[in-house]
């Protein structure tokens, strides 16, 4: 009898999670695909056919892939050669260069290229330094710098994938190769390069769409040099008047497509290509000994990369956000403070940007951190268990798709809903938005946490009488906390400098961080902005740290 009731309330729960995730992901997907496919209540598929076909869009949508296929040809360029050495060689014992090499990816897209466009403008940064260099911004400004800039960003993904893979490959595979005459590039050819192909697939694919659903770095330098692609255009049909949600809808429905293609060809590949390289045979792992020569080339390697994908943006950022006169440059007196005393102080935009941004991270946090809780602790118990998938997917769907794709169809769901529910243009919209893009990280986190928990502890509870509540609290909810704390200082850390959604669906007159800072950018406030950036990125990058050193606490109490 008890389990039944137990049973039965699992259900009821389900039920409401459920309704909450289709108003929350489903209607506003079905919001897009409608807005792209009917006009004045009718079926007009050839409309939304002849918005995609427009000369300015069809170049549009070939700029984003010709932009998504440079990106992955020279982040692999960047990260193998990184990967190599981290993995197969001695400079694997220096761990602290997995730390490092985080950095860019875990900066803002678009505070580094903020960073990399004050350094490379006209008279920028690096003309005050190096006269010599005048006219180099006409290479910078180029669908070549734009590469480079968001290559920069994304290689420490393929890196971290590709190290590990390595990682996985015994030194006997080479090693027999050697015996039998191959040498080092026939090695590289024949063995390891083949057994990298999924993984390297997996992380080639990710970063083409990536790179197409990326927003900040086009939004800033892609703009300037007039190369549009799907985030940019999809956000002017969104926002510049006069506004068109559906010449947007059918350009995400486009966007859509593609990454359910390459989702399926990821897929494909991974189960084409996949090696079983660990089992229980014992395997010995030898390190490549690297000559002199090799040696300094590496160091050099490391260096030049730490250089341009850490030191120039954030050396641009910082020196700008000291300089008093921008006029004078980088002149010896022209430093200053003041610029982070008046944030502080005499500018109430900058008080109140980082207000909203800490309510907006603290509410979408909590809420993702006990939405997401419930959802993992009722699927992992419901049956039949293709019921508890299902939930599971759809929750997870948002992480598969762009940003603004998603924000978009909230925009579109909620604005038609506004007579019956008037979340539109309030704080309360930019949560939901928070929430729905973030939901799936403490699902995830969550998962990974609570299949680590044995049935036996729970079922060793239950022999001793103890009920389905006291269980949850004093057996699972203390095994998944770190899982939780994980998840919600991540999306609070996300939240909080988040830039595509507040700048499309934030109430009029109403900023945070990320778009107090491109505000402050674009209207000449250079100093302003970048002062205001340090602050983001310093305090996203504490709050990492003392993630880190709390996770770590706990399992040290455990």
């Amino acid at each position: 009898m008890l389990s039944r009731i137990q049973d039965n309330m699992r259900y009821i729960v389900l039920a409401i999670i459920a309704v909450i995730l289709f108003v929350l992901i489903i209607c506003p997907l079905g919001a897009i695909f409608a807005t792209a496919l009917f006009q004045d209540g009718k079926l007009n598929i050839a409309g939304a056919i002849d918005v995609v076909v427009q000369s300015e869009n069809a170049q549009m949508i070939a700029n984003s892939l010709f932009l998504g296929a440079l990106v992955v040809i020279v982040s692999t360029l960047i990260a193998t050669p990184l990967a190599y050495l981290f993995s197969r060689t001695r400079f694997a014992k220096y761990k602290i260069f997995d730390i490092i090499f985080m950095i860019p990816f875990m900066t803002p897209p678009f505070i580094a290229s903020m960073g990399w466009i004050l350094f490379m403008q006209k008279r920028g940064l690096l003309q005050q330094v190096f006269p010599m260099f005048k006219g180099s911004e006409d290479f910078f400004f180029s669908i070549a710098g734009l590469v480079i800039v968001m290559s920069l960003h994304s290689f420490p993904f393929m890196f971290t994938l590709l190290k590990n893979a390595m990682l996985n490959i015994p030194s006997s595979l080479e090693e027999s190769a050697q015996v039998f005459g191959a040498g080092f590039g026939q090695r590289l050819r024949k063995i390891f390069f083949p057994l990298l192909t999924s993984n390297y697939a997996i992380g080639a694919l990710l970063i083409f769409v990536k790179t197409l659903s990326e927003y900040g770095t086009p939004a800033t330098l892609g703009v300037r040099i007039g190369f549009d692609v799907f985030t940019t255009q999809i956000h002017r049909y969104a926002t510049v008047a006069p506004v068109h949600f559906g010449n947007a809808a059918a350009l995400s429905s486009v966007l859509i497509g593609i990454c359910v293609v390459m989702w399926l060809l990821q897929n494909y590949i991974s189960n084409r290509k996949s090696y079983n390289l660990v089992s229980g045979k014992g395997s010995r792992f030898k390190f490549e000994e690297l000559s002199k020569l090799a040696l300094v080339v590496a160091w050099i390697y490391i260096i030049v990369t730490i250089f341009f994908s850490i030191i120039v943006p954030f050396f641009a950022i910082i020196s700008t956000s000291l300089i008093n006169l921008r006029g004078l440059g980088l002149a010896l007196g022209n430093f200053t403070f003041q610029h982070y005393i008046d944030l502080f102080t005499s500018n109430s935009k900058g008080i109140g940007a980082i207000i909203n941004s800490l309510i907006l991270a603290v509410a979408a946090a909590s809420i993702c951190a006990v939405l997401g809780t419930i959802i993992v602790v009722v699927i992992r118990k419901i049956r039949p268990k293709a019921l508890g998938t299902l939930t599971e997917g759809v929750s997870l769907l948002p992480s598969f798709l762009p940003s603004i794709v998603m924000v978009l169809g909230i925009m579109i769901f909620w604005n038609a809903l506004y007579d019956v529910a008037p979340l539109y243009n309030t704080l309360g919209i930019l949560v939901l938005a928070y929430v729905v893009l973030y939901l799936p990280y403490t699902i995830q986190y969550v998962t990974s946490a609570a299949g680590q928990i044995s049935d036996s502890l729970q079922d060793a509870a239950r022999v001793f009488g103890a009920k389905p509540l006291y269980i949850l609290r004093r057996v699972v909810f203390p095994l998944i906390k770190p899982g939780i704390l994980t998840a919600w200082i991540m999306t609070f850390i996300i939240s909080f400098r988040e830039l595509v959604t507040a700048s499309l669906i934030a109430p009029p007159n109403v900023l945070v961080v990320s778009t107090f800072i491109v505000r402050e950018f674009e209207q000449g406030s250079v100093s302003v902005g970048m002062a205001m950036a340090v602050i983001c990125v310093a305090f996203t990058t504490i709050s990492l740290t003392l993630l880190n050193k709390a996770v770590d606490k706990q399992k040290v109490a455990e």
